[in-house]
């Protein structure tokens, strides 16, 4: 039989041979080419195995038909092959269909795992053959061991017809699928197919496409309709993947992916991150201990009320009342450490499924935005830096955009981004030439590291002395810019074109906006395009509420959207640079993921730091908060807002609702009988109404212009087409988001992008007008949209709203740290910082935001509301705290205790409340890695921070809630002085200072009183004493950090410490004299005096 050198397909279900013209188009000469072939259904490549083969649905003709057409003809279609009408055979992982059982092959599900007589080795072979057949593997017979057909060497058995070759010709009952020479040793993958009546002769005829795929219905419209409904269902269907677990908030186990209607997912449609439970061998012992110190406080509470001490009454019921605050505050703060997680990101998938060679980025855009207020405090160079980390992210330039607000409206700012701009037209280029990290310069010319090493090219070195000494020149303008903005000119700082610059007055003055780069023909060295960076500074205008950080953040948010409309945003402060150049990109893994993104709201990182002195004396690190309690967080519906560092959904700050996961159907009542349903179904009718109605009565407020729900998955770029959304009223758009119809056209904008049709000039001007000062007026900015202002701390009020929409976090912890940033070393310094923070938890706490009382009904989960009131109420603890550490030494001067005569029961109920502090505190350091020394650190400033900031901020947050009084808080310092660690040694004298040293000192007297009574009374008074000892010793142990702060370098206390001390050192001294401890409290006892002294 002569073909021609064309393919033959053989069936043994027709009657005949089809022979497909092969001309050279349609000739596949490797399996690489094969990589590129479509299926001629759907259009979508055909994928290729592990194996490095196409996966082909039909061993006829080899009709090129990808595995999700082929799930769905064999389920809902006609089970056959649209060309040669050959009825589909199961292949293993495909789920099966009616009519399988009537093939005559024997069912494989039945003998799948028929291992009986094999090897451990064979057994493992089939298991990995059935995870991964896709219908070219060897044929497995009966007990699955492979025939000898399969172990044949090519064309032993079978006659093979070649593009380039062919046989004599062909056995009368043997027919092959044709495969190319080049696939060499696949070749013994053909699989002979005995034929049906070897007595009819064969008649090859040609198959003419247009009227076989006619016939066979392969590209009709019903077909095409099939298919189009097939595709929306898949895509539900992956939508439907429990991203949130069982409502859990978030979690993706592979379990998920078990149902067989799933399409198959291949490398690119994997996760793009997924969770790490803690070992059970470390959270199983630490949820066990937490029950049994539960349990061990329950029995100390019952002993401590029902055995009161009558002769110091007073002091033992302050002490309870304390301790029962103690109590509560550790209930708040430990239930959501109850279930820790960790998080791990795929970077190489998201490049896969949104970075195809040869094709445009369809990675997300992100606007990051930078906040500074005061140049003096936070240094532009500094400032200069961070901008050139996010100027040279790894990330597509044309989707990054940084906008950097300025709220002090300073010149010196000004310039120095326009030095930096410039600079960044060779430090970009520079980074990403040679893929450094970190990318501010500043750090990484300060790394002690050998750049020689591992045998660096002598063109890196070359390069890498030049722009050190072009970053050198660099530091030089910006400090000459510097120490020529100490000087104020009289009639104010004027442009370099002579007009006065507009914010000469701070609090009076127009919105300023400078595009610096992303304009065209701003390039940099190399005529390469860099991202957009913007100046930004609002309108200010006296009789005006600015809001402070939070409306700027706001500000920034509105420029963003006329200019950009990014679908995401990163904020960071001025001095927290990006570390990880890859940060955006482990914040797209959470965001962008197809199973679990769309109820994200945010990706907040750790705050690392540099800059700290080794032993880590006031704790700026924070380890303990953010390696173990954020972890707990992460577990639940996520980790709160800290305030930067944190990539954000727009569309989540918009104030509208998370969108509602659908859920696969469960179990309806056809599967009960009639009468079942007469008894439960009104009921059950009843309550979904009564549920439905308080669930839209509860969201009507913030209902969603559009639906989320219905918004197809895939992204598509910067297009500019509109979401399908309800109509509303142009009023009611106006209310929410302002009067700028540019900007609330951009609200509409699911994936974000501007209108093509817009010129630059219009959008500045529009720009401009959404940074003015009235703009936020008779709106719902700060209210449901944006920041939330209200409190200092906008950070934690706006996670929260967040959160009561229903919208979860994530926490990402990459192994390289994404952002760095410096923290206030000094002692004065910290403690004003924490006051800013408490005094932001105050605001909240008098707030109609409190998370005690707002939010319920919402999306938010019990113990990440316990986290909030934890977070808002932990100002308040100062008070016992205050307390609890001057009771030693009244005891010590009073000969008091808080606790009568130890008995023995008493005793093993202490130490079982001390063990189970100590073995909590180990597991929560073994789960959460972190050090015993920091660990202890935390403890330590714990007690400092709340006798004194907490204290205070209590009290400032009562006076502006009851008699209107403001305070404003001091901007931290953000840069050290000259020398390593010079500043952590500078003494600034603040009233915080002066609650911990009367403490101090109390306690140090209180010691040295409780050894001198001892002594003097003798040997039986050492007993009692010890209590009260360990006692006084606790309070001066962890109060001894701010002790060494008060020293200084010099080991010398400052002159006012001084002055303090001798004042409460009198008083306690004249107080002393007056109680008189070691004179009988019934006055002398007289005796008859023995000796006759007549």
């Amino acid at each position: 039989m002569n073909t021609g050198g064309r393919l033959i397909a053989g069936s043994h279900n027709r009657n005949e041979f089809v022979l497909i013209n092969a001309d050279e188009n349609a000739r596949i000469r490797s399996v690489q080419e094969l990589s590129g072939q479509v299926c001629q259904i759907c259009g979508d490549e055909i994928e290729i195995t592990v194996d490095g083969e196409l996966f082909v649905a039909c061993n006829e003709c080899a009709f090129p038909v990808c595995r999700p057409c082929y799930e769905y003809e064999r389920r809902e279609g006609t089970q056959a092959c649209p060309q040669c009408r050959t009825r589909y055979k199961r292949l293993k992982g495909s789920p099966r269909v009616e009519g399988d059982e009537e093939e005559d092959d024997i069912d494989d599900l039945e003998h799948e795992f028929d291992f009986e007589g094999l090897s451990p080795e064979q057994v493992a072979e089939l298991m990995l053959a059935a995870r991964l057949n896709t219908g070219r593997g060897s044929h497995l017979y009966g007990n699955g061991i492979p025939t000898d057909l399969d172990s044949s060497p090519p064309g032993a058995k079978v006659p093979l017809l070649t593009y380039g070759e062919e046989d004599a010709d062909i056995s009368s009952d043997r027919h092959a699928l044709i495969v190319p020479p080049h696939m060499g040793h696949h070749a013994n993958r053909v699989h002979p197919v005995p034929y049906s009546d070897p007595s009819i002769p064969l008649q090859p005829r040609p198959m003419v496409p247009q009227k076989d795929i006619a016939v066979y219905g392969y590209g009709s419209v019903a077909w095409k309709d099939r298919m189009e409904e097939w595709k929306r269902r898949q895509s539900d269907k992956l939508q439907v993947v429990k991203h949130e677990g069982a409502n859990d908030g978030g979690s993706f186990d592979g379990n998920e992916l078990d149902d067989p209607d799933l399409p198959m997912m291949d490398e690119g449609r994997q996760p793009l991150s997924r969770k790490l439970p803690i070992p059970s061998s470390k959270i199983s012992p630490y949820r066990l201990v937490i029950i049994v110190r539960l349990a061990v406080v329950g029995l100390f509470f019952h002993y401590r009320i029902l055995h009161p001490v009558k002769d110091a009454y007073a002091l033992w019921l302050t002490s309870v009342i304390c301790e029962i605050w103690f109590a509560v505050s550790w209930i708040l703060d430990q239930f959501p450490k109850w279930c820790p997680i960790e998080r791990e990101t795929y970077l190489d998938r998201l490049s896969l499924r949104y970075e195809k060679e040869g094709k445009p980025s369809q990675l997300a855009s992100v606007d990051v935005f930078v906040s500074t207020v005061d140049p003096l405090k936070e240094p532009p160079l500094i400032t200069a830096n961070t901008v050139l980390s996010i100027l040279a992210v790894d990330y597509p330039v044309e989707k990054v955009a940084c906008y950097v607000s300025d709220d002090g409206a300073a010149m010196l700012t000004f310039e120095a981004l326009s030095e930096t701009a410039e600079f960044a037209r060779k430090w970009v280029p520079f980074c990403k030439k040679f893929n450094i990290e970190p990318r501010a310069p500043e750090w990484y010319f300060c790394q002690k590291m050998d750049y020689l090493k591992n045998k660096v090219h002598p063109s890196f070195v070359r390069e890498r002395r030049a722009m050190k000494r072009d970053y050198e020149e660099f530091k030089v303008r910006i400090n000459g810019l510097v120490s020529t903005a100490l000087k104020v000119p009289e009639d104010g700082w004027t442009m370099q074109d002579g007009t006065p610059w507009p914010g000469n007055s701070v609090r009076d003055h127009p919105g300023m906006i400078q595009v610096f780069l992303g304009q065209s023909g701003v390039r940099d060295v190399e005529g390469n395009e860099l991202p957009r960076l913007v100046y930004v500074s609002r309108e200010k205008r006296p009789g005006f509420e600015h809001h402070k950080k939070a409306g700027a953040m706001n500000a920034l948010v509105r420029v963003s959207a006329v200019l950009s409309n990014a679908p995401y945003m990163l904020n960071v402060d001025c001095d927290h640079y990006i570390n990880n150049s890859k940060a955006l990109r482990e914040a797209m893994c959470f965001m962008m993921d197809p199973t679990s993104g769309k109820k994200v709201c945010y990706v907040q990182f750790p705050q690392r730091f540099d800059g700290i002195d080794r032993h880590d004396r006031y704790s700026n690190r924070n380890v303990v908060f953010f390696d173990i309690n954020m972890k707990g967080l992460d577990g639940l519906q996520g980790p709160i807002y800290v305030g930067t560092g944190c990539v954000f959904r727009r569309h989540a700050l918009y104030g509208y609702d998370a969108p509602v996961t659908k859920k696969p159907p469960g179990k309806t009542c056809n599967c009960w009988p009639k009468w079942c349903c007469l008894f439960c179904g009104s009921r059950k009718k009843k309550s979904l109404k009564a549920k439905d109605n308080k669930k839209s009565k509860n969201r009507e407020t913030s209902k969603q212009i559009h639906a989320l729900e219905n918004i197809e998955q895939g992204i598509v770029g910067m297009q500019s087409k509109p979401v399908k959304s309800p109509v509303q009223s142009q009023t009611k758009l106006e209310k929410r988001f302002g009067q700028s119809p540019v900007f609330i056209a951009a609200t509409l904008l699911e994936n974000g992008g501007v209108p093509r049709n817009a010129s630059p000039a219009s959008l500045l001007r529009e720009a401009i007008q959404v940074i003015s000062c009235g703009y936020e007026d008779k709106s719902d900015w700060g209210k449901e949209v944006g920041w939330i202002y209200g409190s200092v701390t906008e950070d934690i009020l706006t996670g929260f709203k967040m959160h009561c929409h229903g919208w979860r976090s994530v926490y990402c912890i990459p192994k390289r740290p994404a952002f760095k940033g410096s923290a206030p070393i000094n002692l004065s310094d910290r403690l004003h910082q924490v006051l800013r923070w408490a005094l932001g938890s105050v605001e909240i706490f008098f707030s109609r935001h409190c998370p005690i009382w707002y939010g319920y009904g919402g999306g938010l989960k019990w113990l990440e509301r316990f986290s909030y009131i934890n977070s808002v109420v932990y100002p308040w603890t100062s008070l016992p705290l205050l307390v609890y550490c001057t009771l030693p030494a009244i005891c010590l001067l009073t000969g008091k205790f808080i606790v009568p005569e130890i008995s023995n029961y008493a005793s093993i109920v202490f130490m079982a409340l001390f063990i189970s502090i100590a073995v909590t505190s180990i597991l929560e350091m073994q789960w959460g890695g972190v050090g015993l020394d920091d660990l202890w650190r935390n403890e330590q400033f714990w007690v400092i921070g709340g006798v004194s900031s907490h204290l205070f901020a209590l009290f400032q947050g009562l006076l502006k809630v009851l008699a209107g009084v403001s305070t404003n808080f001091t901007v931290t310092s953000k840069a050290a002085d000259d020398g390593e660690f010079s500043e952590l040694y500078i003494f600034k004298w603040t009233s915080l200072l002066v609650p911990p040293t009367t403490l101090l000192i109390m306690n140090v007297i209180g010691v040295v009183v409780g050894i001198s009574d001892a002594i003097n009374n003798g040997y039986d008074s050492w007993g009692p004493l010890f209590g009260r000892l360990f006692f006084a010793i606790w309070v001066i142990v962890h109060l001894y950090p701010f002790l060494k702060g008060l020293l200084g370098k010099q080991n010398k206390m400052p002159t006012i410490i001084l002055v303090w001390s001798i004042l409460l050192s009198s008083i306690l001294t004249l107080l002393w004299v007056r109680v008189n401890p070691f004179v009988n409290r019934d006055g002398p006892v007289l005796e008859v005096c023995g000796l006759n002294c007549n």
